[in-house]
């Protein structure tokens, strides 16, 4: 069985330390931005479950866009390496590190 878009782009986020990845997503009528950082997940508009298992990109989640983002990550002021990426764009990212 093949790796969710989740845990895809966690994996890629630990091949890549030094990025953090704003994922902004749809899930149903709910909007969210999940941050994705050297492996882990969390969402930045709703609650994150504590249980590392339960997927916080669930594969139902429309991706709207990725921005990649130089860490350490500050929200006032954030460093942006590109932005509104699509999940094809990022696609071709994955497959560039291996994933």
């Amino acid at each position: 069985m093949s790796d969710s878009i989740g845990r895809r782009l966690e994996k890629y986020t630990e091949k890549r330390p030094y990025e953090v990845l704003l994922v902004n997503v749809q899930i149903g009528d709910v909007e969210d931005q999940i941050a994705i950082f050297r492996g882990f997940s969390s969402s930045l508009m709703n609650p994150t479950a504590s249980d590392p298992d339960v997927p916080v990109l669930p594969e139902n989640a429309k991706i709207v866009s990725i921005d990649r983002v130089a860490s350490p990550y500050n929200p006032s002021e954030p460093r942006y390496i590109q932005k509104d990426l699509t999940r094809e764009n990022m696609e071709n990212l994955l497959l560039e590190v291996g994933i």
